[in-house]
């Protein structure tokens, strides 16, 4: 049976996807920052009939907790063949770039930046052993340079000088990331899941969690012959998903 880890995965698009990830067969390391808040979400598909599901005390903004996560699964297992990094903040508001205090900078990057790259790291020996693994790295379209750039774009005002630099870092991690594993079986991807109806944006998104988890998912159960070093989104690009940087 495959496995897979998806951080910040107690709820929302997190959460869905590890609810398709088992449908799909796999094994779910299911990450939460909360653990009892981890134990209610694994309650909660094991109702639904899913029980190849664990929870994980997961934040990925604290080095010891996703060094203690590494350790409790390694204990579980030798390998792994999914990462999901899902867990992201947005910063709240304000988010202009000359009124945005400097500490929301500093939180959000923990989070949807440095903790990507921590628990990467942390998890790349068991990634390795899988003959097939697919790093998925949650991102957004408001992350992409192209788009923020073009006025015909249709979130085009909507800027957000703390949330969205954030992304583009991590798109910018995920390229580099995709080239180092260039001659091996890795896929190594980047994915909008849409604007989507969530706690994130206090449900003001027109997408459903379910869209979202599919689009997610769908990189993640790519085969041997699925692209890599993409950046993709179904909403922007309903024909083949694949966006510019």
């Amino acid at each position: 049976m495959k496995k897979a880890l998806i951080t910040g995965a107690n709820k929302s698009i997190g959460f869905e996807t590890a609810r398709q990830l088992l449908r799909a067969g796999y094994y779910v390391y299911l990450g939460s920052r909360d653990l009892a808040n981890g134990q209610q979400a694994v309650a909660q598909l094991h109702a639904e009939g899913l029980t190849q599901v664990e929870p994980v005390q997961l934040d990925v903004a604290d080095v010891a907790s996703v060094s203690a996560a590494r350790q409790t699964i390694g204990k579980k297992t030798d390998v792994l063949d999914v990462l999901i990094n899902n867990a992201g903040i947005n910063g709240g508001m304000p988010q202009g770039a000359l009124v945005a205090e400097l500490s929301s900078f500093k939180r959000v990057f923990d989070t949807n930046y440095f903790g990507v790259i921590a628990v990467t790291q942390a998890f790349i020996d068991l990634l390795r052993q899988s003959p097939a693994p697919n790093i998925v790295n949650v991102s957004s379209s408001a992350g992409s340079l192209t788009l923020q750039s073009d006025p015909s774009w249709k979130y085009y005002a909507h800027k957000g000088a703390v949330y969205s630099p954030s992304k583009s870092a991590l798109n910018m991690y995920t390229l580099t990331l995709a080239y180092e594993l260039r001659d091996t079986p890795f896929k190594v991807n980047a994915v909008d899941p849409g604007f989507v109806a969530t706690d994130f944006n206090h449900h003001r998104g027109t997408g459903t969690v379910q869209e979202a988890g599919a689009r997610v998912a769908r990189l993640a159960l790519l085969g041997p012959d699925g692209p890599t070093g993409k950046f993709f989104s179904e909403e922007t690009n309903p024909e083949t998903g694949e966006i510019a940087w």
